[in-house]
């Protein structure tokens, strides 16, 4: 696109991390701020780095993060053998680890103040890029790789190019920052966004709150993305304020924005004015729709939770919807928050109570049915209406069950009726 001198966030934080002035499409080897595995991609990365050391000392012990989310409480001898093992490695080591009594990973890490803007962070998990609603470069990687991090501290990267979001428009009534995604998704394709960040730009990001920005960034792996960003702001700062002990010296943090003269693969623009809520259809995240298209399909199961959707924000816009409702008799409802303290909170405001006066069931803080693994796995020819990130084949139970993927309100208000529904007809 010509020369250029201004660069893109992620330019800027690889320029830092590997100490020397890079572009998009350049290898470099990046210190790495901020490492986190969980129950599944956790005992490989260890057997991996001990065998790189021979059972030696990891790089930095308070850079690691452990969290057991997938399958917790252990579901079967062979999880509850890889937490033990996790167990004593974090003894061992020195590690933070959260155990099974905390809740999902990801949500932990911008939750407990493990993320700042500027870092470089990498997960054992795909939807570490969520992280990046804070201005971070987070993104995920395998288990092989993980074992590296823990003995080097460094790992190589190429530096990704950037596709820039553009988003205007006022949102309506009952449309939230999960439609916006699926949209978008559905725009540019599963493999639209390969292997290159995607930077939330516009008026419309800027006015949403951290939890809405934290549902956009979470998805950027589902169009093939590497990172998701959202450059830091006001809304960022009170959020590290409410997170951190003490963020006063916040000034001294790597505030880091794109330039304006920035060079971008390409430029995305949406307005979302007349945006209707948003349904991706089985078996692919691309496979998206306005909710009018669909409604009326009847379902068996609706799971409200995740990573991506299970922040007290999108309890209390279900609660709303449910409040003084009954679900239908054939429904299953199934409410997850993503961690202790979403679930204590939810509690003390009444939160729970209406879900499960509804009829619904609400789980202790875990990924649940979003992988296929404890609570709420659906059987052949069963819908399941869900707020987490993928719907692919089996992915939360039978290969031959059907899931559609929506948000908090859409999936309230297709609990109450036993369909999906519009949740801006409840």
């Amino acid at each position: 696109m010509g020369e250029r001198s201004g660069k893109t966030i992620s330019e800027k934080i690889f320029s830092k991390h590997s100490g020397k002035d890079v572009r998009a499409g350049d290898f470099v080897f990046a210190g790495i701020d901020k490492a986190m595995i969980h129950d599944i991609t956790g005992p490989l990365a260890v057997k991996v780095f001990n065998e790189i050391t021979a059972g030696g000392k990891v790089w930095d012990a308070s850079k690691i993060v452990i969290a057991f989310d997938h399958q917790v409480p252990a579901d079967s001898v062979n999880a509850a053998e890889n937490h033990k093992m996790l167990r004593k490695f974090a003894e061992e080591q020195g590690i933070l680890n959260y155990d099974v009594y905390e809740g999902i990973a990801h949500q932990l890490m911008v939750e407990k103040g493990h993320v700042l803007p500027g870092m470089l962070i990498v997960g054992a998990d795909s939807h570490t890029c969520m992280y990046g609603a804070l201005g971070a470069f987070a993104t995920g990687i395998g288990s092989t790789d993980m074992g590296a991090v823990f003995a080097l501290g460094k790992l190589w990267f190429k530096v990704p190019e950037t596709i820039r979001f553009e988003i205007s428009g006022k949102l309506g009534k009952r449309v939230y920052s999960k439609d916006v995604i699926l949209k978008l998704i559905g725009m540019i394709g599963a493999d639209g966004a390969n292997y290159a960040a995607c930077e939330y730009a516009g008026d419309t990001i800027r006015k949403m709150n951290m939890s809405e920005r934290l549902t956009i960034t979470n998805m950027a792996i589902e169009m093939g993305g590497k990172a998701g960003l959202i450059e830091p702001d006001e809304i960022t700062r009170r959020y590290l304020s409410s997170v951190l002990s003490s963020i006063a010296d916040h000034e001294m943090l790597d505030w880091v924005y794109s330039d304006e003269d920035a060079s971008y693969k390409k430029i995305v623009e949406l307005d979302v004015s007349d945006l209707e809520p948003q349904v991706a259809l089985p078996h692919r995240v691309d496979n998206v729709a306005n909710v009018s298209e669909v409604k009326g399909l009847r379902v068996d199961q609706v799971f409200i939770g995740s990573c991506t959707n299970g922040r007290y924000e999108d309890l209390e816009i279900a609660a709303e919807i449910l409040k003084g409702e009954k679900i239908a008799r054939n429904v299953r409802l199934i409410v997850i928050p993503a961690t202790r303290s979403i679930y204590r909170k939810a509690l003390k405001e009444g939160l729970i109570e209406i879900f499960v006066e509804a009829g619904g069931i609400v789980e202790f803080p875990s990924c649940g049915p979003c992988m296929g693994g404890s609570f709420g796995l659906i059987a052949s020819n069963e819908v399941s209406v869900s707020t987490s990130n993928r719907n692919f084949v089996g992915r939360q139970g039978s290969p031959e069950g059907k899931i559609y993927l929506v948000s908090p309100a859409t999936a309230a208000a297709t609990a109450i009726y036993g369909e999906l529904k519009d949740p801006r007809e409840v």
